[in-house]
């Protein structure tokens, strides 16, 4: 084993504490975090040739870290959806009279609309991206604007009809912070 294997094992060994905390952090189960921890240092050693000399290496574990946790999470979620095959020709204890009123659900749409559309033209431009899936890089680079005023005008815009919706937020039981 050379000398730069050897840093490179000291210092990883040194971030196992802070590693297991941030993990505990995020899964709020010990087994869990034994699994996300060791995940990351496999990966750490995988990709320790992208690794740069005097960059911040718990930065860098946090990241594989927090990705690793991310993409677990989607996959349970994708192996936990179930699909529904069955032919729909039949409804288990579903009157044949019901009538879905969604005149309420219309009211809400429109009044969330024109609170919108009544944002300041590069706050709803900005905001409506986001809503779509957009990225803020991605929103950057179409509006050809910094990421700092992306997220700025999306918190702008969140709050300002968090203002103006409050009476939904009332009735429906939302907490406004």
């Amino acid at each position: 084993m050379n000398v730069i294997q050897n840093d490179f094992d000291n210092m990883i060994a040194g971030e196992l504490m802070p590693l297991r905390n941030y993990a505990l952090s995020l899964t709020h189960d010990m087994d869990d975090t034994k699994d996300l921890v060791q995940e990351t240092i496999l990966k750490a050693y995988r990709y320790r040739a992208k690794f740069q000399e005097g960059t911040n290496l718990r930065g860098w574990l946090y990241t594989i870290l927090k990705n690793s946790f991310i993409n677990n999470y989607r996959r349970d979620m994708k192996r936990n959806t179930f699909l529904d095959s069955t032919d729909n020709s039949y409804f288990i204890d579903l009157p044949s009279h019901k009538i879905d009123n969604d005149a309420e659900t219309k009211f809400i749409r429109k009044d969330l609309d024109h609170a919108i559309d009544d944002l300041a033209f590069d706050l709803r431009v900005t905001f409506k991206l986001n809503t779509e899936g957009y990225k803020y890089h991605e929103i950057a680079e179409e509006l050809q604007i910094p990421i700092g005023t992306v997220k700025t005008r999306i918190f702008v815009a969140r709050r300002i009809l968090r203002e103006r919706l409050k009476d939904y937020a009332d009735a429906f039981g939302y907490q406004i912070a």
